[in-house]
């Protein structure tokens, strides 16, 4: 498991392949964890502070945290704070979510650029 976590260093040759594979699915596990739980938070939030059933507090939820906006405008003053502050807090999550799953790749990628040019150093280049 520490395996996956741990990125290799400069030095180091590419993981295996299984490896990369292992460690995307669990960087794509994390982001679905975060997503899932915010939607969670949002979906009880419309649920208490506005009185929607579950459906419409997962659709306004859903649609905060996918990056729309609220669909039903919130009635209520306790509803309207726990809105705008939810939707702040999407942004967040949607940044988060798509770096945990970017990260994998993006470190193999620019990890290739660092064994090529460790490599050409190698030659006399």
């Amino acid at each position: 498991m520490r395996r996956l976590i741990r990125f290799e260093r400069r030095h180091e040759h590419h993981a295996a392949p299984a490896v990369f594979f292992l460690r995307l699915a669990l960087f794509l596990g994390l982001a679905t964890l975060v997503v899932g739980s915010s939607l969670a938070v949002g979906m009880w939030g419309y649920a208490h502070y506005e009185g929607l059933g579950w459906r419409d507090a997962f659709l306004n939820a859903a649609m905060l945290l996918g990056g729309m906006g609220p669909v039903e405008q919130p009635q209520t003053p306790g509803g309207k704070v726990f809105a705008g502050v939810f939707a702040l807090y999407a942004g967040l999550v949607f940044l988060v979510a798509a770096g945990l799953i970017l990260a994998p790749v993006l470190h193999r990628v620019l990890h290739a650029f660092h064994v090529q040019e460790e490599g050409d150093r190698g030659r006399g280049a």
